[in-house]
């Protein structure tokens, strides 16, 4: 298999072994507009295994459900024993856009094995709990993790969106592999207290969204292509009232990029991998062109003094707008019952 020069680096401290740079693959199904066509889907997908990307993120609500399915026939033929798989419960989809938050122990375990079914393997690498159910304490949903372990089922336990407090609580009952945060040049409150505590307790960190949602890639203009239905067109930091604001950062990352002689993409996906060897970034794409140009950003050397510039002007309190609308919980309100 032709890596293309993607390294491999161990996540977290319990044997994972990963592609330096991972495959977000949500927006090849859901919420960024109409899916892409199963065989072009396919073909990325093989794309990016053949180059050395053999992480593959992906979740049960991607559709729901369709986006496990389209890995899992990109999965046949071989293809299985070459990548690692990671996908996510919690978020429970009831009807059209509503959904329930479930961390419970019999939930745990038929999402688990619908997982294992839609994706046609036998076990999962590594499984997320996408969004903390506050009702339930961590350790109740850790404890069927850790039996799904025992049995087989999943190989490595995550948690998505998850507060230092339920990270610390969560890695007491079974060790937790990686933390998946949102960890950008635009979202960089995680490293406050997220991101020392994973790195204490020896976990590994996927960051997601580290093109800011396609913004470092495209700038402003972006907000014209996005299609309707596409879920960013609602977001906060794309509004309005915001982008005028936000659009300084980009124009900034643009200006070093060329001096760099990359794309702006590329600077601020190689400021991610510039946090460490322990931080692995997941950037999404539906273009075979764009995965190749997200590839070479593992080639952009940053010196110390270019990362404290890029950082002088993507300061955590400069970007307007939240992440995501209020009805969104983030780790902010992962925080569950004490056990007992």
């Amino acid at each position: 298999m032709a890596t293309s020069g993607v390294r491999r680096i161990k996540l977290g401290s319990q044997g994972l072994e990963v592609s330096a740079q991972g495959l977000g693959c949500m927006g090849l199904s859901a919420f960024y507009g109409t899916p892409t066509p199963e065989s072009e889907a396919i073909g990325l997908l093989h794309h990016a295994i053949n180059s050395g990307i053999t992480f593959l993120d992906t979740s049960d609500i991607y559709g729901p459900e369709t986006n496990e399915i389209l890995i899992g026939k990109a999965l046949k033929d071989g293809m299985r024993e070459k990548v690692e798989v990671a996908t996510k419960f919690g978020i429970s989809h009831l009807a059209q856009g509503v959904s329930e938050i479930r961390g419970d122990p019999a939930y745990v375990r038929s999402a688990c094995e619908a997982s294992l079914r839609r994706l046609g393997v036998e076990c999962i690498d590594l499984y997320y709990q996408h969004r903390i159910d506050t009702r339930v304490p961590i350790e109740i949903t850790m404890g069927e993790l850790k039996k799904l372990v025992e049995e087989g089922k999943i190989q490595y336990v995550g948690l998505s969106e998850a507060s230092a407090s339920t990270i610390r609580r969560a890695h007491a009952v079974h060790p937790i592999t990686a933390v998946q945060l949102e960890w950008s040049l635009w979202s960089r409150d995680v490293e406050e207290d997220i991101v020392p505590a994973c790195r204490e307790l020896g976990i590994g960190i996927v960051a997601y969204s580290p093109l800011g949602r396609g913004f470092f890639a495209s700038g402003p203009k972006l907000l014209e292509k996005l299609e309707q239905g596409d879920y960013r067109k609602d977001l906060p930091r794309f509004q309005a009232e915001n982008v005028d604001h936000n659009k300084v950062m980009y124009e900034k990352v643009t200006s070093m990029a060329e001096k760099k002689q990359c794309t702006p993409g590329q600077l601020a996906l190689a400021w991610v991998h510039h946090q460490g060897n322990d931080v692995c970034p997941i950037p999404g794409t539906t273009k075979i062109d764009n995965l190749i140009q997200n590839i070479r950003a593992l080639s952009v050397k940053l010196t110390p003094e270019e990362m404290a510039e890029l950082e002088a002007f993507a300061r955590p309190d400069f970007v307007k707008g939240e992440r995501y609308n209020r009805d969104i919980p983030t780790y902010r309100e992962s925080d569950t019952p004490q056990l007992g």
